[in-house]
């Protein structure tokens, strides 16, 4: 099934109308199993005889199973089904800093097999061919139908090409590292923006309802936004929408990776918080440290941390004055800093924004979770391929 197909074109061919057809049946599914074919013809809107054929092709395919049978409400007991968790199988990669991580994911977003790769300072073509061995190795064991390969990347990312138009911290400019791949492979590759799939992930797998807007903030040693809007990942017109940790704060003036001063992410990431605990407890040499002198309550420490997370409150404000979106989720390392943290960030952020939409906003921590990108470019290839996993 082609992305194509997801929404229903004016005028449809008998093909197209069938695929969209067998989308809302898988969706209907995978959101709430188990189901019998009358619960799928109800939820869908289909005729029973339409349920029936498609299920039946369905089956054929891999794709869903039949489970057992569910309670009788007079007559023959109904045959329950579900997405088989294993009718097809998944990659997932992030590339991230410092390793490239990935895993075999089924169709239940859990993960089968992981490996992990150091980059090494790695960039440019050779951080291209560490893509390639990383996927070689997840597939070399894997005898499941592949349904294809989904890649988080930092940086500004044109989901629709899969082209990495600009990662510095990778010396990518204008790869497209989405056709490179799918030639190798000779299967569908789609590519996103780390933050983006780490919302995909949450909205696809943790969520439950699903709310029609969020906004997840990845904060590691980057910083980044992923932005759902009406059910859709937002991208923006350039694809760089998100890109939080490269708006530049006025009362800042340190020099950030992309070339300018006074970014976000040189002051609330963790790659800025380790350097600059270090400068004050040279003890601290990394992320695991610094957490450690912060809650165990070192005052230098936790002074760097706590007016860290007033700064990003004051971003998140910004957010939702622009977008009004009730559901913030904070995501990463910066998790590991517990309540305290989180306490500040939404303190400025409700601060800085009217006290209306502040009222209304839940700002909390999402998933704890190391493959939440590996995850959410999963998500992005399930929507693409079968139709799944974003709202509609």
């Amino acid at each position: 099934m082609s992305a194509s197909a997801t929404v229903l074109p004016e005028k449809a061919t008998h093909q197209q109308m069938r695929t969209f057809n067998q989308q809302l049946v898988l969706r209907a599914l995978h959101d709430d199993s188990p189901l019998s074919r009358a619960d799928l013809a109800r939820l869908t809107g289909l005729t029973r005889t339409s349920v029936g054929d498609l299920v039946g092709t369905l089956i054929d395919d891999g794709l869903i199973e039949e489970v057992g049978r569910g309670q009788s409400t007079g007559g023959k007991s109904p045959i329950l089904l579900r997405v088989a968790p294993d009718g097809r199988h998944l990659i997932g990669l992030d590339l991230g800093e410092a390793q490239f991580s990935g895993a075999v994911v089924n169709l239940r977003g859990e993960i089968l097999r992981s490996i992990h790769l150091p980059l090494e300072g790695r960039d440019g073509d050779a951080a291209v061919e560490l893509v390639f061995r990383l996927v070689d190795a997840l597939r070399a064991d894997d005898r499941s139908p592949l349904l294809g390969i989904g890649i988080g990347a930092p940086g500004i990312i044109d989901t629709s090409t899969g082209t990495v138009r600009w990662s510095v911290n990778l010396n990518w400019a204008e790869l497209p590292l989405g056709p490179l791949l799918e030639q190798r492979s000779g299967v569908p590759v789609v590519v996103a923006n780390d933050s983006h799939a780490a919302a995909l992930a949450e909205l696809t797998f943790f969520r439950r309802p699903r709310p029609n807007n969020l906004i997840v903030i990845k904060v590691g040693r980057g910083v980044g936004a992923g932005i759902i809007l009406n059910g859709q990942l937002f991208q923006g017109d350039g694809h760089g929408a998100g890109e939080l940790g490269h708006v530049s704060m006025g009362s800042a003036h340190a020099p950030c990776r992309c070339g300018r001063e006074g970014c976000l992410e040189t002051m609330t990431s963790m790659r800025a918080l380790v350097d600059a605990a270090g400068a004050v407890e040279p003890s601290i040499t990394d992320e695991s440290g610094l957490v450690a002198a912060f809650l165990a309550g070192v005052t230098g420490i936790r002074r760097i941390v706590l007016d860290a997370a007033r700064e990003l409150g004051v971003a998140v404000g910004w957010l939702i004055g622009v977008l009004n979106v009730r559901h913030v989720l904070l995501v990463g390392p910066v998790a590991e800093f517990g309540d305290d943290w989180l306490g500040e960030v939404r303190r400025y952020a409700r601060s800085s924004v009217l006290a209306l939409l502040a009222r209304d906003t839940q700002i909390e921590f999402g998933h704890v979770h190391d493959d939440v990108v590996v995850l959410g470019a999963s998500a992005l290839l399930m929507e693409q391929q079968l139709g799944l996993g974003l709202v509609r």
